[in-house]
């Protein structure tokens, strides 16, 4: 399995991961959500391994401008990928698929694997 870097370019979390990951000589396969999406078999993976609370980011702009009955209507793990689909930015970033089939969501290296 391939180290797969997944989020969009522009994002400082995901430039600051790409960095740390060459830094440490690693090399990482780019996904981009924007040219690319969201592969649904890849999403459903992340939810499993670290939770909908975590890979739906609550924070960031695209889910502030949403309208309030979509970001009601996110009660559930499939309510919150159906968002997350739709709405790519909405998923935090970076997700990092590690060689070894390990989930990591944002930029956390020192819970990465060495």
């Amino acid at each position: 399995m391939d180290l797969i870097v997944y989020g969009i370019p522009n994002c400082d979390s995901v430039k600051k991961a790409r960095t740390w990951l060459s830094d440490q000589g690693l090399n990482a396969t780019f996904h981009d959500f924007k040219k690319q999406g969201v592969p649904a078999a890849a999403l459903d993976a992340w939810v499993a391994a670290c939770g909908w609370e975590t890979v739906l980011n609550r924070k960031g702009t695209t889910w502030r401008k949403l309208d309030a009955a979509v970001q009601a209507s996110v009660t559930d793990a499939a309510s919150a990928k159906a968002v997350m689909q739709e709405h790519a930015s909405t998923i935090k970033r970076p997700v990092i698929a590690w060689p070894s089939g390990q989930i990591t969501v944002g930029f956390t290296p020192e819970q990465w694997p060495a």
